[in-house]
């Protein structure tokens, strides 16, 4: 029963606003898709990459050698891209999310502007379901972005941290 009225009352505020909400609404799932999976790799994945890279150095007998230098940066730019992986899409989508509540906002006023043409104003009641339509995109878009935001920062220092430890743990001598 309650699963049924939370269903029907997300349906409603989708349909009030409009088309771009329901854009939104994807690349909010999929930003938190990512976020998460980032979030589990950085709890359960990286250290088995931080282990097969240190296992790889650490078997080496001679360091010093430029040769044994390359394979070193190779065995850190390997792992650096495995941790930063999708945080350029994450941060893509945190920058869309407000982009689409502005097409939302223009799509919304673009509905009044045609009330306003065939009623010449007279339509109050049309005209707000435009603003309507107008205003919840812009938030949704906002408050996408905001959470994103939170999320990407905290990944990005994460990464940025874990990429530096790495390179640490990759002792020259």
């Amino acid at each position: 029963m309650w699963l049924t009225d939370a269903l029907n009352a997300l349906s409603a505020f989708m349909d009030k606003g409009g088309p771009v909400l329901w854009v939104i609404a994807f690349a909010t799932f999929l930003m938190w898709t990512l976020v998460f999976e980032r979030v589990w790799y950085f709890n359960k994945g990286l250290s088995a990459d931080v282990k097969k890279a240190v296992d790889t150095w650490e078997s080496r007998s001679e360091r010093d050698s430029w040769n044994s230098q390359a394979i070193r940066e190779a065995l850190i730019s390997r792992t650096r891209m495995n941790i930063n992986t999708f945080l350029p899409i994450i941060k893509t989508l945190v920058a869309l999310c407000p982009l689409l509540g502005l097409l939302g906002t223009v799509t919304g006023m673009i509905m009044v502007f045609d009330v306003l043409s065939v009623t010449g104003g007279g339509d109050a009641k049309s005209m707000a379901g435009g603003v309507s339509r107008a205003t919840i995109p812009t938030m949704a878009g906002m408050v996408a972005a905001l959470s994103g935001v939170f999320a990407n920062t905290y990944l990005t220092r994460k990464a940025e941290r874990e990429s530096q430890l790495i390179e640490d743990h990759l002792t020259r001598s």
